[in-house]
């Protein structure tokens, strides 16, 4: 999300959810769609959330930018990582279709089944045993026509991450599937250096034509610069920073401009 706390008119700002600031803030969201190997990664797709504008939910998004992606832009991946956000049924059921696999993180609240005869419980009603907190589960998610791979991933402060992926029976172990879930942090990286970088949350601009223009300019730097870090095998904060230093020391030593000394 761009930052936008204390602006009262500029369009397409709206009170929303910030992971940063762990609550609400006025700000305008964004829903980015990056493309991984793991060792590097590029964002491939973003939209501003807008439902004012055109309507769409973020799972609207989700689901255009997936669709582009495969059909328009041929990505070849063949994994889909996301929040919990995102883990609808429709969503779910969409990267089937594409022959698509999924690893993604549930709610609480969400209902599972272990067999037909037990109905539907609650995760934290599952009985884990050593072996199924090694391998997983198989379970079936309300309205979802297949199953899927439970998970029960537990942070060495208590915290519990439910995890759930469509690839067969045996691919992963618990600590294969926190690695594999562990590669969706890379999209932060990317929201912060778009913010610290490219300057992204700081147009004060007030018509939605000249944010989303902002934007747009911002994500062409970040791309500009990260491929001059890569050939330079710097940092993209050092990539920034050698670029400056190199402007401002030609300037000094040939100023474009030439100041004007008066008495």
């Amino acid at each position: 999300m761009q930052n936008k706390q204390y602006s009262r008119k500029i369009e397409l700002v709206k009170r929303q959810y910030s992971g940063a600031a762990y609550g609400l803030v006025r700000g305008i969201g964004v829903i980015n769609l990056v493309h991984s190997d793991v060792a590097d990664f590029y964002p491939v797709d973003y939209r501003i959330y807008a439902p004012e504008a055109d309507g769409k939910t973020k799972n609207d998004h989700f689901r255009e930018m997936l669709l582009n992606a495969v059909s328009d832009k041929h990505i070849q991946a063949r994994t889909l990582l996301f929040d919990s956000w995102y883990a609808s049924v429709d969503n779910l059921k969409l990267i089937v279709r594409l022959k698509r696999f999924f690893v993604t993180t549930l709610k609480d609240n969400r209902l599972v089944s272990l067999s037909p005869e037990g109905g539907y419980i609650h995760l934290q009603a599952i009985d884990w045993t050593p072996e199924r907190l090694e391998h997983g589960l198989s379970v079936k998610l309300k309205e979802m026509p297949f199953r899927v791979q439970l998970f029960k991933v537990v942070a060495p402060n208590g915290d519990i991450e439910w995890v759930i992926t469509n690839h067969p029976q045996g691919t992963f172990t618990t600590p294969d599937i926190q690695n594999e879930n562990a590669v969706r942090w890379q999209i932060e990286p990317l929201h912060r250096e778009l913010k610290q970088l490219t300057g992204s949350e700081k147009c004060e601009c007030r018509k939605a034509r000249s944010q989303r223009n902002h934007l747009a300019c911002c994500y062409l730097a970040w791309v500009s610069l990260k491929v001059k870090a890569q050939q330079w095998g710097k940092t993209l904060y050092a990539a920034q920073h050698d670029l400056l230093s190199d402007y401002l020391r030609a300037e000094l030593r040939d100023p474009r401009i030439p100041a004007l000394a008066s008495a």
